[in-house]
């Protein structure tokens, strides 16, 4: 009996020319595989003080046996060329071909072409080039589970296996494996260099994120680097989260490059034993983003603040948009949702958002929260309809429709008598870092993005052709909606409560639900301004001191047409944190904090993460509340403009959308606006008629007007703002 080795193939020399082939071609795999492979590795690389730290959260893998198929219909023979991760066989029209071909003829007329897939260490991943054949997220897969379903719902195979449309990202070399796949890097130098017991103190002159890499090592014992995104962390040799240590004996000099990536300011070197080093790099990794978005205005610190967010923004989104650099570096779900919404303003990342959701939700069955937090699974079904409205692509949200129904199944499974959702065992509440908080009871704030991911469910079973669904969902969500406000209004505090304990309301008023109700839009226009008045704008209400609760918190008072307000906080809060040298944006910001007591957290004196995603959220709220652009069909079919100064003098920048930019520059006087997107609507305040070439006016209420911005053509409006 033979023994067949694993074979992993990858088929042709780098020499082998592609521009002769015209179709366009990718690595494909079972949907989702790749996503949570890639997410496996990176998380799984994280470590505190030199051990492991792995996540605490069930993860999933890939599946190890993979089929995919297509069926063209050549109106020539084609030569086909076959690159394969993994142990592979291939079959035209359901007959076999021996061996592992790396080039396969397929004759003219109507024909399925098949490969299966065997890998268990890696992804199962084809990459199949013709003249007019192309592997792309058009081929079907299974993972042989008996129950082919094609991407509209409906059974398409009388074998009775599923196929769903196979998953696909920029892998667009046959001769890189994905499993291979590394984020570029570059050599940076230190800016300074200071000698301290025998070692150095090395500032690489901001935050940033790479490989340590030593120059003309030699010597016998030890080499010592301690990072730290702060001179204090870097200098504590008993206390930095992060840290290398290398043993060596080398009688000639050598260079090495440090196996793990670490997010630093400054490294602390020291050796022991005759351990010398001529000097130290690194290698900066990142992903390799085209900045789209902009913003500039009058103001040089809120330009600063922009400049600022953008880079920690650009920092934290890696192979996934993740928490921090320094630590964690895992897919949270809370996280990644705001990453979303700020990269659609920003470089407007489409594929990372995808990868991300993939990531998060894993396989089947469920059997936890995503991250095992509550808000965290709301907040994932939240940004796929979110990706939907920016992007227009119906088809990620038929492909993970499926996936969408098994998590919403199993929330739906543990609500109490009362149709309501509390903690239970393996649930983690957390809604934000804050003293005293309460998570006992029945918590509006969760009820309220129950609703909304209801909502959402609703929306997308629509786009999935699941009528049924659409209405069940929609049902639940209405049903919700009436019970919060039968059950957490106050009409004395003119707010939503915070929670329930044994079926009655608390008296504590926090300002999560009542912000989130605000931007949801589920309070009528006279609670809205009660709440504004009585909750966001009342020093009594605990203060909210994480940039993450805060990105939600100045968003509801910009929907309330606050800017200016929101204009003083921002400056106020990320002004605050440049003011004490932050060249990144912090996990968390309390200004009634002096010295090294901002550097603490989780009870560790360099536990904060001072480059943290959710402390970029001014990218998202110059461009949707201020430059005023947001999709009110998907893709940008069709948009609003509403700019609002906020008693800045001008501004400028540019939105990103699938298609194209919108760019826009607005004063006291003046709004310039050019798109190469779909159709909007120029809505502005003015106390005359507005005046402008080529294009009507219109009023649609008191001192409100209305412009029709057409795509491709240049606007120049004069007002008097």
């Amino acid at each position: 009996m033979k023994t067949f080795k694993k074979i992993i193939i990858v088929g042709f020399l780098s020499c082998f020319i592609m521009p002769a082939l015209a179709q366009k071609a990718s690595w494909i795999w079972y949907p989702g595989d790749f996503d949570i492979y890639m997410s496996n590795v990176m998380q799984n690389r994280r470590t505190e003080r030199g051990s492991f730290f792995p996540v605490f959260w069930k993860m999933d893998s890939h599946y190890v046996l993979v089929d995919f198929h297509k069926e063209f219909n050549l109106s020539q023979p084609e030569e086909v060329k076959l690159f394969v991760e993994g142990t592979y066989n291939v079959k035209i029209d359901g007959q076999a071909i021996s061996g592992f071909p790396k080039t396969i003829q397929i004759p003219a007329g109507k024909h399925k072409l098949s490969l299966k897939v065997y890998n268990q260490a890696h992804v199962p991943a084809i990459f199949v080039q013709g003249k007019t054949i192309g592997s792309d997220d058009t081929w079907l897969s299974t993972f042989e589970d008996k129950e082919w379903i094609d991407q509209s719902g409906k059974v398409s195979d009388k074998s009775g296996t599923t196929f769903v449309s196979a998953g696909s990202w920029n892998l667009n070399d046959p001769n890189q494996l994905p499993s291979q796949f590394k984020l570029p890097v570059k050599p940076m130098a230190a800016v300074s260099r200071k000698k301290n017991d025998g070692g150095e103190l090395l500032d690489f002159g901001r935050e940033t994120f790479g490989f340590i890499k030593v120059h003309g090592l030699k010597g016998k014992g030890r080499l010592s680097l301690y990072y730290g995104e702060s001179p204090e962390e870097a200098s504590s040799e008993e206390k930095c989260e992060t840290l290398d240590y290398l043993d060596i004996d080398l009688a000639q000099k050598k260079d090495s490059v440090m196996p793990l990536s670490k997010a630093f300011r400054y490294v602390n070197r020291q050796s022991s034993g005759n351990v010398t080093v001529d000097s130290i790099s690194m290698l900066y990794e990142y992903a390799p983003l085209t900045e789209r978005g902009s913003f500039k205005s009058s103001d040089a610190e809120l330009n600063k603040i922009y400049d600022v967010a953008k880079y920690t923004f650009h920092l934290n989104t890696r192979e996934f948009f993740i928490d921090g650099i320094k630590r964690d570096r895992w897919v949270w779900s809370g996280d990644a949702y705001q990453s979303y919404l700020m990269n659609y303003y920003s470089f407007f990342d489409a594929p990372t958002v995808k990868k991300t959701l993939w990531a998060q939700r894993g396989k089947d069955p469920v059997t936890a929260h995503i991250n095992t937090i509550m808000d965290y699974s709301f907040y994932w079904f939240l940004g796929i309809y979110d990706y939907y409205k920016f992007t227009g692509d119906q088809k990620f949200v038929q492909d993970i429709y499926p996936r969408m129904q098994s998590l919403m199944t199993y929330i739906d499974g543990r609500k109490n008598k009362d149709g309501l959702l509390e903690w239970m065992p393996g649930d983690w509440i957390f809604i934000d870092w804050a003293d005293k908080l309460s998570k006992d009871g029945e918590v509006s704030f969760e009820q309220l993005l129950y609703a909304r991911s209801l909502e959402t469910m609703a929306l997308c079973a629509k786009l999935a052709n699941d009528t049924e669904g659409a209405a069940k969902y929609d049902k639940q969500a209405k049903e919700l909606k009436a019970k919060i406000f039968d059950l957490y209004w106050n009409q004395n505090k003119n707010a939503l409560v915070h929670s329930r304990i044994d079926g009655k309301q608390t008296d504590n008023v926090t300002r999560y639900a009542n912000m989130f109700g605000i931007f949801f839009d589920y309070f009528t226009p006279e609670q809205k301004l009660a709440v504004k008045k009585d909750v966001l704008l009342n020093n009594e209400v605990a203060k909210i001191t994480t940039p993450y609760m805060r990105f939600y918190e100045l968003e509801a008072l910009c929907a309330m047409g606050e800017q200016p307000y929101v204009l003083k906080e921002m400056k106020n809060y990320w002004g605050g944190m440049l003011k004490l040298g932050a060249t990144s944006f912090w996990e968390e910001y309390n200004p009634d904090k002096k010295g090294a007591a901002h550097l603490e957290m989780y009870g560790r004196p360099f536990g904060k993460s001072l480059c943290h995603a959710w402390g970029a959220s001014p990218i998202y709220l110059l461009g949707k509340y201020y430059l005023g652009v947001e999709p009110t069909a998907p893709g940008y079919e069709t948009y609003t403009i509403t700019p609002n100064l906020g008693g800045l003098e001008w501004m400028e920048g540019k939105v990103p959308t699938a298609n194209g930019d919108v760019s826009l520059y607005c004063s006291k006087k003046e709004i310039k606006i050019s798109s190469a997107v779909g159709t909007g609507k120029l809505r502005i305040g003015s106390k005359t008629m507005p005046v402008v070439k080529g294009a009507e006016v219109k009023e649609v209420s008191k001192g409100v007007y209305e412009i029709t911005i057409e795509k491709g053509r240049d606007y120049n409006l004069k007002y008097s703002g």
